[in-house]
């Protein structure tokens, strides 16, 4: 487990690990449709994680040094989080939304729990002060 991540560094300059759970039953479904979208853009994505609880870690390998890979490596991530939500996964197994994750939250838990999160945000946190700008865009609807 631990030789993974030096492991992939040999093979491309750069890597983006994400974190994504599906129920262990739709395990495999996931991993080949991962693997489809590997070769529809043309990087490597290394897959490993925890079957026990459905936690897949999808590493993206690229080199951020060719426009084009950036480009592909977004369109990789959006795909890899719809093929989750679409077997009836989540957007992270264990490492949270955060920011980076932020623009597909909606997709993933609809319009009106990110309401539901923005009126808790709003009156828990009335100045908007604490954390600012993380998980739950405070704006409109995608927006901040």
């Amino acid at each position: 487990r631990r030789s993974v991540s030096p492991s992939l560094a040999r093979r491309a300059p750069n890597k983006l690990g994400e974190d994504i759970s599906v129920p262990r039953s739709r395990i495999p479904e996931a991993i080949r449709r991962i693997r489809e979208i590997s070769q529809k853009y043309g990087l490597p994505i290394a897959i490993f994680g925890h079957a026990g609880d459905g936690n897949l870690h999808p590493n993206i390998l690229f080199d951020k040094r060719k426009p084009e890979d950036m480009e592909r490596v977004e369109k990789i991530t959006a795909e890899v989080f719809k093929t989750a939500v679409e077997l009836g996964g989540t957007l992270s197994g264990e490492h949270g939304v955060g920011v980076l994750k932020q623009p597909y939250l909606e997709m993933a838990i609809g319009p009106l729990a990110i309401e539901v999160m923005r009126a808790i945000k709003k009156a828990l946190d009335p100045k908007g002060i604490l954390n600012p700008g993380k998980v739950v865009p405070m704006g409109v609807p995608g927006g901040e």
